[in-house]
């Protein structure tokens, strides 16, 4: 049997019979149980293709992402979207990566929206001013965003506590008695990295402590920026007896700088980073503030992004999750060396 035999059988339209099998808000819920059971009784399984031209849908979200060569053997990228996929998938849906050229970026917004070619979109590395969601909010297209931006409109978005964070890290620092501490950042434009380093700037001001402009080193988001980074910070005089760094891919580099420099990690100088390590540098336990269950957060914000497609207010679809603070042995107290 047929979306149409059903339709016919039921005494009603094809979009109605269609709504209800797919779960539409604007169907009632008696009408939704009379489709539901005649097509138990008929033995009807939908057409995929057929069930998205009846409601003007193509069953696909997506994301549109500017990869950097170490994203796809990032494990916490591969997470949060196999996350995505899974949840999809158990509702027979897919979910895409289109990934482009940064100069490409927009355009292919643009382009992705005229054409429909997907119900929704996630939004991934949010800058603090991000064009790509206020083209979005302006048009009205179905998006959830990976982080959180400066925009002067409700918006759904999921994200984890930035500030909390590097201050977890900086209270378990400031403890042992470090005061010389440097911090590594990914661009600022990005979100995360300004709240990050407001969080940790904030911080240690709250103890008194002046950070040094030479103590902060920016513009790092992958393994060989994160090993430089760390070199400039050796050839300090004196240098740092801790080290935050704010992202995972270059606290990768950050880790085998120290170790290539014959620092005992952890005595000579300690270094804290976020994101986990545990699949990129196994054979040494590095203190993180770890992004948990990266897994159900994917799912988390494939849930988000079907609610706001049906219907669901978009201020009422912010979720920030909270950061956990992982001790490691790469943390304690200043050595009398520094």
């Amino acid at each position: 049997m047929n979306l149409k035999s059903l339709a016919d059988k039921l005494g009603m339209s094809k979009t109605t019979v269609s709504r209800a099998l797919n779960g539409y808000p604007e169907v009632s819920e008696l009408t939704r149980e009379r489709v539901l059971r005649a097509a138990r009784e008929s033995g009807y399984e939908a057409n995929p293709m057929a069930r998205s031209l009846a409601v003007g849908r193509s069953n696909v979200l997506g994301t549109i992402y500017p990869l950097l060569p170490a994203d796809l053997g990032d494990p916490m990228f591969l997470e949060v979207v196999g996350g995505m996929s899974g949840a999809l998938e158990q509702k027979r849906m897919n979910f895409i990566i289109a990934p482009v050229t940064p100069a490409n970026e927009m355009p292919s917004y643009e382009q992705m929206v005229r054409g429909r070619r997907v119900d929704g979109l996630v939004v991934s590395r949010t800058l603090v001013h991000d064009e790509r969601i206020a083209y979005l909010a302006k048009v009205g297209f179905p998006f959830i965003a990976h982080g959180r931006t400066q925009l002067d409109a409700p918006y759904a978005w999921f994200d984890y506590d930035n500030e909390a964070g590097i201050r977890m890290a900086l209270e378990r620092l400031l403890s042992l008695g470090h005061q010389r501490i440097a911090m590594i950042s990914a661009p600022l434009a990005m979100n995360f990295s300004a709240q990050r380093r407001a969080s940790f700037l904030a911080t240690l001001e709250s103890a008194g402590l002046a950070v040094g402009p030479r103590h902060l080193v920016d513009d790092c988001i992958d393994r060989r920026a994160g090993y430089s980074a760390v070199q400039t910070l050796l050839a300090m005089t004196p240098r740092p007896t801790a080290i935050v760094v704010d992202n995972h891919l270059a606290g990768v580099g950050a880790v085998r700088a120290l170790l290539d420099a014959g620092i005992a990690v952890g005595r000579d100088i300690s270094i804290i980073v976020w994101g986990s390590m545990a699949d990129t540098l196994a054979d040494v336990d590095v203190t993180t503030i770890d992004q948990p269950n990266a897994r159900a957060a994917g799912a988390k914000m494939a849930d988000m992004l079907l609610a706001l497609i049906n219907g669901k207010p978009a201020a009422s679809l912010q979720e920030l999750w909270q950061p956990e603070l992982t001790i490691g042995a790469t943390v304690s107290v200043p050595s009398a060396r520094s």
